[in-house]
């Protein structure tokens, strides 16, 4: 009973350093950039030694890897939460794309997802994290879009690629200061343009 107690109390230690480095190296991140951020910067803010650093994460790259897949998981629980599946496929899609344009507000995140993120850990390595995150939900509130007909039928990796390529222009543009509701209203006419029913009905006469 008292090793299961000992190996359970340095389990705790060990994710607690984990997570210290973790939350330390993000607020630097953000504050600072991930070139201008040094390790002893980071150990010093976590309280911790640079050999729990190097114990825990190869160098300052895996630890800025760990970061980013921390926030890409943050942003794609926001939008599970907001997309329940007692929604219709719609509906679901829309208030997930609201969520998330609501998550990718919070403080530094578009810089860590969607400018330092790419630029550091390359782009193959940050569409492996996104397609295990964010871009998986919208992938599979597309697929149950298209499985009931509420959405044309397109290849669900290419549109998935697009339109989540959509949403991070959109709020790397809201977060420099353009109109969310202007970016709200073209990325919903996008999700509601592939759909048959509303693409096919009678739109207003044009006038010349």
């Amino acid at each position: 009973m008292q090793q299961e107690s000992a190996r359970r109390s340095n389990r705790d230690r060990t994710e607690a350093t984990r997570a210290d480095l973790i939350a330390a190296a993000r607020k630097l991140f953000t504050e600072k950039s991930y070139a201008e951020t040094g390790t002893p910067e980071i150990v010093a803010a976590a309280g911790v030694t640079r050999g729990a650093l190097y114990h825990h994460f190869a160098d300052k790259q895996a630890l800025f890897a760990a970061v980013v897949e921390q926030e890409a998981a943050a942003v794609a629980d926001e939008i599970e939460r907001a997309s329940p599946s007692s929604l219709d496929a719609r509906d679901a899609l829309i208030a997930g794309s609201d969520a998330y344009l609501a998550a990718m507000r919070a403080p530094g995140r578009t810089r860590l997802l969607l400018l330092d993120g790419p630029a550091v850990l390359g782009r193959a390595a940050m569409d492996a994290i996104d397609n295990r995150h964010g871009n998986r939900s919208l992938r599979e509130g597309l697929v149950a879009a298209m499985r009931t007909h509420t959405m044309t039928r397109l290849p669900a990796e290419a549109l998935t690629a697009l339109l989540a390529s959509a949403f991070d222009r959109a709020a790397l543009a809201i977060e420099a200061g353009a109109s969310a509701e202007d970016y709200r209203a073209v990325l919903m006419a996008l999700i509601d343009g592939l759909s048959p029913a509303l693409r096919q009905a009678p739109g207003p006469a044009r006038t010349r």
